[in-house]
């Protein structure tokens, strides 16, 4: 059985846990991000989601690599996230930020879903932004709530097709997108730290762990999954 995960920001944090993941379990790699994966055999596209034209020039390359596949794993992992408020929120910024958090996952699935089979799946990453709100991430929690609204849809949309979808939502994960939002506060760090159950920051092996269950058992279909190590009550 030829079975191929296609990721997005598949070259580092998240994405390239859970790349490794897949490949260790039979699956060809395919990771679509502006730097290339460091994983021997993975097909690397260099893409920049934030752009609107990106998706021009791979409809042809997939056909060639897809069709003839048994078994497809769509990871949907890349994201954009950035500081601002309802107040001084920049439309440029949000444009860039919903293009790389929604619109780019709703163009690949157009891309992708022709060329799903039985068993295949639609995998979001969300996060505990997901279903809630702090300060200053304005466009981030409006494009993580909309994930969940596309993964919902998917689920409906693709009913009766065996085609299984989920978001799932980490908590505070220890990659290099969250040190560099908190610009390497160690500090800011250990704070939200402090607000999970085992007063740690989860892992992307984790998380990739938890994409892989999902991938492989379609009864989790339209579920949002919360990695999150258990949130203390505010």
């Amino acid at each position: 059985m030829k079975k191929v995960l296609i990721i997005t920001g598949g070259s580092s944090g998240i994405g390239f846990a859970t790349a490794k993941l897949f490949q260790e379990n039979g699956f060809s790699i395919i990771n679509l991000s502006r730097s290339s994966i460091n994983l021997d055999k993975a097909l690397h596209f260099e893409v920049d989601l934030s752009s609107p034209e990106w998706n021009v020039s791979l409809e042809s390359n997939f056909k060639q690599i897809l069709q003839s596949s048994d078994k497809i794993c769509l990871v949907h992992n890349a994201s954009k996230m950035q500081s601002d408020n309802v107040e001084s929120i920049d439309e440029h910024s949000l444009r860039e930020v919903l293009e790389v958090n929604l619109v780019g996952p709703t163009k690949l699935n157009k891309i992708i879903i022709p060329y799903m089979k039985k068993g295949s799946s639609i995998l979001y990453v969300g996060s505990t932004l997901s279903e809630k709100a702090v300060p200053q991430m304005s466009s981030y929690v409006m494009s993580k709530h909309a994930m969940i609204g596309l993964m919902r849809s998917t689920c409906q949309d693709l009913f009766g097709r065996f085609i299984h979808t989920a978001c799932i939502c980490p908590g505070a994960t220890e990659t290099e997108m969250l040190v560099e939002y908190v610009q390497g506060n160690q500090d800011a760090l250990n704070a939200m730290a402090s607000t999970l159950s085992e007063n740690r920051l989860i892992t992307s092996n984790e998380i990739a762990e938890a994409l892989f269950f999902c991938a492989n058992n379609s009864v989790i279909n339209g579920s949002v999954i919360h990695a999150n190590l258990g949130i203390q009550s505010s």
